[in-house]
């Protein structure tokens, strides 16, 4: 039996709540790069999906069936990461970044996949420089960028992720991509 995330919920929303474990699954792991990207931090990027699935796992009855299930999630997701960089900022830490934005990444590392310690050094080293990059763009490009190429979403769930029209989240990918390779010129051999 192959259900749709909307079966699910509805399902969820009836007493199978076993089957929420289904969209976590499906969910997680592009919620956590995302996130991760956003975060700048692994331990806060877990805490942020965890709580995305808690307070959507929480708030299952409210859940309306005629929209989607992931814009839902996305939705929560992207509130979530403001508030964590709010606390953050609130009650700074030895481990946290000071500024309250995500400016730095000396702690991020991506996981890797290779054979060898020199790619793993080098895919290490590229996502880390992307993620950089992503800090120094508007918010609103960067997280539109992230929910496209980390999140693997469409336009028009990046639109009702970020509350904003189809041309708006195009606008907003395009425009990302564009501030981004400014940004990597400016570098003009900065990077590694």
């Amino acid at each position: 039996m192959d259900l749709d995330d909307v079966q699910i919920m509805c399902r969820v929303q009836a007493g199978q709540v076993e089957l929420f474990d289904v969209l976590v699954r499906r969910y997680r792991a592009s919620l956590l790069n995302v996130a991760r990207s956003k975060l700048g931090d692994p331990a806060w990027a877990e805490d942020v999906v965890q709580e995305t699935f808690m307070a959507a796992f929480t708030a299952r009855a409210t859940y309306n069936p005629r929209f989607s299930f992931s814009t839902w999630v996305w939705t929560i997701m992207l509130n979530l990461c403001r508030r964590q960089w709010q606390r953050r900022a609130a009650r700074p830490t030895e481990n946290s970044i000071p500024s309250g934005s995500p400016s730095e990444f000396s702690e991020y590392h991506e996981p890797v996949t290779g054979d060898t310690t020199l790619a793993q050094i080098l895919q290490t080293e590229r996502c880390q420089q992307v993620h950089r990059l992503l800090t120094r763009i508007p918010e609103r490009q960067a997280d539109a960028l992230r929910l496209r190429f980390f999140g693997g979403l469409q336009f028009a769930e990046i639109a009702l992720a970020m509350g904003s029209s189809l041309s708006a989240a195009k606008q907003r990918v395009k425009q990302g991509l564009t501030t981004l390779a400014e940004q990597v010129q400016d570098f003009d051999g900065e990077l590694p």
